[in-house]
């Protein structure tokens, strides 16, 4: 067995007792606010691209969208205040996801208002003002799920989390493009609304107590540098941040080619909503098979080997066309890999983070790993309109090669066994019958 693989078998070993089984309520509360979570973010990520360039917006500008990523990048800067205001009584991780969902929900009601074309100036306000209540939402949501499932629990706790995501891809994307074509933006928009709201209202009467692991040890005040401080943590921060570099290149380009390539928006909705709920389940649920009995370093070599592949068939399809049913297999071969490293990148995230302050661990890794794809996202549209599709496409599959075999070298210098959550000594809280 490898050294990489026997860290992170140390790191399902917990030290302190644990439940059989996790209350079916709290999977059903992570269920909720994930796919609540998920429901706006692609409403902006992968309804709206399509529908501005069928109305003719430039390529450089639906790239630009990139930008509003940056609150998913920067929001390390405040997760330690959301760990703190978490702790106080009356508050709770649950007090903030609502408060932040009021916000994205007013957000999503005024963007229903105006017309995504000719009211361009107006959006982008407001899409940032979505995008900032949403990834503080997911500050509070991450450090919920690590509070609660045990290290042997997160592996199928990601896939769960993945195939939430899917629920909101096909709702907030594929959900929104049907819409539109029948009843126009209003509707879709509000109706998105309404859903990710409800999905939230539902974790509401769970008590945020049930299940939650507790930190054993002195809790400090949460802050950055107690994440940086800790051994391994340089070496795992690292291979969070170049891990996710050529999928970017890719996604932010992904239905634009499809347009281009003559697909109906129709069909694109149908091969992204049935990619996410199907392809994409069965992606995340072969992710926690293959970590559970192989380990994540051959979950990781493998992912690299097909999502290198993957990229250079879309370079082949720039260069040379492909029918529209080999498009349709490959866009769901690209979900198929993206979702299956959901599960893996989360479930390295979750067991290198504290429970001291879980939101904050979870929230620094997470935020570093969309950091360089924010990057390779916002330069696909430009280098696209100046170069074209293929450059794009071929330039993500030798960035997916060379950035892979670096991660996979970080992972196995790294001493994650140094920084697993049984250093916390949780044990698991119930809550009072008041």
């Amino acid at each position: 067995m490898s050294r990489l693989n026997t860290i992170f078998l140390t790191n399902q070993t917990v030290q302190s007792p644990t439940p059989d089984r996790l209350d079916a309520r709290v999977w059903l509360t992570l269920v909720g606010l994930y796919v609540a979570q998920a429901i706006p973010i692609y409403l902006v990520a992968a309804a709206l691209p399509p529908i501005l360039r069928a109305r003719g917006v430039d390529l450089s500008l639906i790239g630009g969208l990139g930008i509003l990523m940056l609150p998913w990048v920067i929001k390390p800067l405040w997760a330690p205040l959301i760990d703190r205001l978490s702790r106080y009584r009356g508050i709770g991780r649950k007090g903030v996801i609502i408060g932040t969902q009021s916000i994205v929900l007013l957000t999503i009601i005024a963007l229903s208002q105006l017309d995504p074309v000719r009211d361009i100036s107006l959006f982008f306000p407001l899409l940032l003002t979505t995008a900032f209540a949403s990834a503080t939402q997911d500050i509070a949501t991450d450090g919920y799920a690590v509070e609660h499932l045990p290290p042997r629990y997160q592996s199928g706790g990601n896939a769960i989390q993945s195939g939430a995501v899917a629920a909101g891809v096909l709702i907030g994307g594929s959900g929104t493009l049907f819409l539109y074509d029948i009843v126009g933006w209003q509707t879709a928009v509000l109706t998105a609304g309404a859903l990710s709201f409800a999905a939230v209202a539902v974790s509401v009467i769970v008590p945020e107590a049930l299940g939650k692991r507790e930190d054993g040890s002195e809790k400090q005040k949460p802050g950055l540098r107690h994440f940086f401080t800790r051994p391994g943590a340089l070496a795992v921060f690292a291979f969070a941040l170049i891990f996710r570099l050529p999928e970017g290149l890719i996604k932010a380009l992904e239905q634009s080619f499809l347009v281009d390539a003559g697909l109906s928006l129709s069909l694109i909705g149908l091969i992204s909503g049935g990619s996410a709920a199907a392809v994409g389940l069965l992606g995340a649920y072969l992710g926690m098979v293959v970590i559970k009995r192989l380990g994540l370093a051959p979950f990781f070599a493998a992912l690299i080997a097909g999502r290198t592949l993957i990229f250079a068939l879309y370079g082949t399809a720039a260069l040379y066309g492909l029918p529209y049913e080999a498009l349709i297999g490959l866009s769901m071969l690209n979900t198929f890999s993206r979702y299956m490293e959901i599960v893996g990148l989360f479930t390295v995230f979750m067991r290198v983070s504290s429970l001291s302050q879980a939101g904050t661990d979870f929230t620094i890794l997470s935020s570093t790993n969309l950091l360089v794809y924010m990057v390779g996202s916002m330069a696909a549209g430009v280098a696209a309109q100046a170069f074209g599709y293929a450059f794009v496409f071929w330039l993500a599959c030798a960035l997916s090669f060379v950035t892979g075999g670096v991660a996979l070298v970080l992972l196995s210098k790294s001493q994650i066994r140094q920084v697993a959550p049984t250093q916390d000594h949780s044990s698991t809280r119930v809550p009072s019958p008041n």
